[in-house]
């Protein structure tokens, strides 16, 4: 299975696997799973970091990438065809870093782990966290 980490879900496996399903929490630790990091997620963290929203145990600079090779997660950059697939979408959430999130998983046929109940107003399969 093919999952893209909504940024509350990959904060919660690195800070506090235990607010996740058990049985979500198997498949992400399954090894037949793939599970991606979108830059997005990145720069949600690092903005929210730099105005004191997350505390983080180190800087998101080096915090991020240690704990995504520590977990084997990989990382999703951000294409054109990302970007401008956000602007198909119906304007069912707001959040621009979860719009973006949404139109990679559509784009790159993923699942979407997440526990923001608005991403199934979208076309995307979603494994609830």
């Amino acid at each position: 299975m093919r999952l893209l980490l909504d940024t509350h879900v990959w904060l919660w496996l690195q800070l506090d696997p235990g607010r996740l399903a058990p049985e979500t929490l198997e498949v992400l630790e399954d090894e037949g799973s793939d599970l991606f990091l979108s830059a997005a997620s990145s720069w949600e963290l690092t903005i929210k970091h730099a105005l004191g929203k997350i505390v983080l145990p180190e800087p998101p600079g080096t915090y991020v990438p240690s704990r995504m090779q520590r977990h084997g997660i990989v990382g999703l950059p951000i294409e054109h065809a990302h970007a401008l697939a956000v602007g198909t979408l119906p304007p069912h959430h707001r959040d621009p870093f979860d719009r973006l999130l949404i139109a990679q998983a559509v784009e790159e046929q993923l699942t979407v782990v997440t526990l923001d109940a608005a991403f199934g107003e979208y076309e995307v399969p979603i494994l609830h966290g």
